[in-house]
């Protein structure tokens, strides 16, 4: 089969004022990433080379959302001043395709679910047929707000009439325009200069150029998909919300397909950004977000939040413990009610217990945290013993100070230590004391007030 090169060009240049938000459309989350991410990660994957975003309202955010996520290599960005229509979007994209001679893709940046398998079928048809243009359509049960598909007894496509354009017979329609196309880039760029503004919106409609093939009897067919939820765009909060439910039953299928257990899906959720060794166990109500990759035979269980955070092998984070930004080696245990706060890190066989927060901490190997601690800015050697209610006084007021405990320390519990201090190795702290000064090793610390008992002073005061 003889391929044409192939160009897309993503529009995401609208506002979307049906999502009621100051927030461009497409820069609305699915799956923990921004909308069009999905759309123009799918033109890649496919192979259309050049891709071109038309963006518009938010231009900058949208460039740099895609960017963040995509790189830019292989992707430039037109500018649509104006939202005159997607047609004129489409035509803001024409200086990017000079020199370019074939077909191109043209999706919007508002259909995440979007497929490369999709796009290939519809491919595939568009050179089978030598279709001059291809659009890709679906049935809806409820068609209303989508441009309608005309389509004669030959089943040649006529025309696509939105929605405030129809006729009543015409909105009787069922099929309905996806606004996925398949396009011959010189006749697009050719028709557009020729279907006008004639419509109740005053604007340049895409959909017009099927009028203007169709008038001069060319090839131009509509392929109809039974993808029906896949091809959708999202135009509101509630369809946000169901299309980030597809998202994430996708997510999870992915994960279960490379080895990961998930006991209970639908109280799982992890973004698609999230990465996951075969063999870990994820227990129900787990939320795994961002950037964060968690290596093999892991357990992680209910309640947890994970963002961001980088999670060794072997490793087991106990319920409801809350980790951003933090990085566990292999062996370690958090929690259960641990809160780890960027800049944590928890190096081999290290355990961290309940009701512990760690900030811009270094725990060593094989170190104990187990219970009510703080520890802010701080340096923890090996094999230390960490008591029960111990902090790191960190901040003065204006300045963050560091602690520094090196291996072997025993810190009884209670203990505070007034940064910036330095706790030497294989010391050990009296539980209650406040350490203003450094420790050197061996060495023993006590600092607390001397205790004073005055027996029958109880039986004294009453008769007073």
């Amino acid at each position: 089969m003889h391929k044409r090169p192939i160009a897309a060009i993503i529009l995401a240049a609208g506002k979307g004022t049906r999502m009621k938000s100051k927030k461009a459309k497409v820069l609305h989350p699915i799956g923990g990433r921004p909308m069009v991410i999905y759309t123009v990660r799918v033109a890649m994957e496919f192979g259309a080379d050049p891709v071109v975003v038309v963006v518009g309202h938010q231009a900058g955010e949208v460039k740099e959302a895609i960017t963040r996520n995509l790189g830019n290599q292989g992707i430039s960005f037109a500018l649509q001043k104006e939202q005159l229509g997607t047609g004129h979007a489409v035509l803001s994209a024409k200086q990017h395709l000079r020199g370019f001679s074939g077909d191109v893709l043209i999706l919007s940046g508002d259909v995440p679910l979007l497929t490369k398998e999709i796009i290939l079928s519809l491919h595939r048809r568009h050179i089978q047929t030598k279709a001059l243009v291809s659009v890709l359509s679906t049935q809806l049960p409820n068609p209303y707000g989508y441009g309608r598909c005309v389509v004669d007894s030959s089943g040649k496509l006529l025309r696509i009439v939105e929605e405030h354009d129809g006729s009543k017979s015409e909105k009787e329609i069922h099929e309905v325009n996806t606004g996925i196309y398949i396009v011959d880039k010189e006749f697009l760029f050719k028709a557009l200069t020729q279907v006008g503004t004639d419509n109740n919106q005053g604007e340049i409609y895409l959909t017009d150029i099927v009028r203007v093939a169709s008038a001069r009897d060319l090839p131009v067919y509509a392929f109809c998909t039974d993808m029906w939820q896949e091809v959708m765009g999202i135009n509101s909060r509630a369809e946000q919300a169901r299309a980030h439910d597809v998202m994430r039953r996708k997510i999870l299928n992915r994960l279960m397909e490379t080895g990961v257990t998930i006991l209970d899906p639908a109280v799982t959720y992890v973004e698609d950004s999230v990465t996951i060794g075969a063999d870990t166990v994820l227990h129900p109500q787990v939320h795994l977000l961002g950037k964060t990759v968690i290596g093999r035979d892991c357990e992680i269980m209910t309640g947890t939040h994970i963002t961001d955070s980088e999670l060794a092998n072997d490793i087991r984070i106990f319920p409801y413990s809350v980790l951003e930004g933090a990085k566990l080696e292999s062996g370690t245990q958090i929690g259960p009610f641990a809160r780890l706060r960027p800049g944590a890190v928890v190096c081999k066989g290290a355990r961290i217990g309940n009701f512990v927060e760690l900030k811009k901490a270094e725990v060593g190997e094989n170190t104990k945290v187990m219970h009510l601690t703080y520890l802010g800015d701080a340096h923890v050697g090996k094999n230390v013993n960490v008591g029960a209610g111990t902090i790191t006084c960190n901040y003065d007021g204006v300045h963050k100070h560091t602690t520094t405990i090196e291996d072997g320390v025993f810190i009884g519990s209670d203990s505070q230590f007034v940064a910036p201090v330095l706790i030497g190795k294989n010391s050990f702290i009296g539980a209650g004391s406040t350490i203003t000064q450094d420790v050197p090793p061996e060495a023993l610390a006590v600092s607390r007030g001397r205790q004073l008992v005055k027996e029958n002073w109880v039986k004294s005061k009453r008769k007073s």
